[in-house]
């Protein structure tokens, strides 16, 4: 195969074309104001559109637009999974913008966030109590699992869109710092999206998939029915 460009020609087409994916890769738009204070409605206040959000006038943005208080409190992991997750986005702080931040609790002894994905954005875990053995899954066909085990003050990063999880294996209980490069990092917990979904997956597909018999797909219906 020949090229017909000129290598100059060639090697700035190159360099277009790869300073377009490097931007379009980014998870959220570059902003092009300051920031962004996100409100409900309008309020006939020099409202604006920006990054798929729409902002309050600048000029009346305060400081608790980009305050939160009270994440030091301890949370209840007393549930099913024995871990609780207490994300900050714009709906806690209005004036978050391009990421997310979250504390997660652990239970004892095997507190767990279950194996699940962020569609929109990489996240950096940071353990500030606790031991947690965590791990991601590549994408096929390797589908190759990756594990540490994790102690307070170290950090661990899940890139984006692909499976991974965390279990407490200390005798006290665990506490981590989320963050997400989107301000709208998305969460698919991969168990309830496949047996708890709303209207059920049909029996007979999921007995297929995986290799089980239909008694047992009705089993775990009915056992993550209504979970989110």
């Amino acid at each position: 195969m020949k090229f017909s460009m000129r290598g100059g020609h060639f090697h700035a087409t190159c360099t277009f074309f790869a300073l377009a994916s490097l931007l379009a890769s980014g998870d959220d738009f570059t902003p092009q104001v300051d920031f962004c204070v996100a409100i409900n409605n309008p309020n006939g206040n020099g409202a604006y559109f920006s990054n798929g959000e729409l902002c309050k006038n600048a000029e009346a943005a305060k400081a608790e637009d980009f305050y939160f208080s009270g994440l030091d409190a301890t949370r209840e992991t007393d549930n099913r999974v024995g871990s609780t997750i207490t994300l900050l986005s714009t709906n806690q702080i209005p004036g978050l913008d391009g990421l997310s931040l979250a504390r997660t609790d652990y239970a004892p002894n095997g507190g767990l966030n279950p194996p699940h994905i962020h569609p929109h954005a990489t996240e950096i875990l940071t353990l500030l109590r606790g031991i947690l053995h965590v791990g991601f899954i590549t994408s096929s066909p390797e589908n190759r699992l990756i594990t540490k085990t994790l102690h307070p003050g170290d950090v661990f990063v899940f890139p984006i869109g692909l499976i991974h999880y965390q279990l407490n294996t200390a005798n006290n209980s665990a506490l981590a710092i989320n963050s997400f490069s989107s301000k709208n990092p998305g969460v698919i917990t991969i168990a309830n999206a496949i047996f708890g979904s709303h209207p059920p997956h049909n029996r007979e597909i999921l007995a297929k998939a995986f290799q089980l018999n239909t008694d047992t797909i009705n089993f775990l219906q009915q056992r993550f029915k209504g979970n989110q």
